[in-house]
């Protein structure tokens, strides 16, 4: 089996944008394995978002 990733950025940091983030690529079999907020120093909210997630594919056989 090989590791997956799948990365999901979205600049519209809400929670309801997150959930919906979340739900949509889960239901599809990824697991949830990182948000990283990215930072302004103007502001104290992240101005955006990275989502990572990863799931296992049948792949080439490691040497």
């Amino acid at each position: 089996m090989a590791t997956r990733f799948k990365v999901v950025e979205t600049s519209s940091v809400t929670d309801e944008e997150l959930e919906a983030i979340l739900n949509e690529w889960t239901a599809q079999g990824w697991k949830l394995d990182n948000i990283q907020f990215a930072m302004r120093e103007s502001s104290k909210r992240p101005s955006m978002a990275f989502v990572t997630f990863t799931r296992e594919e049948p792949g080439a056989a490691s040497d």
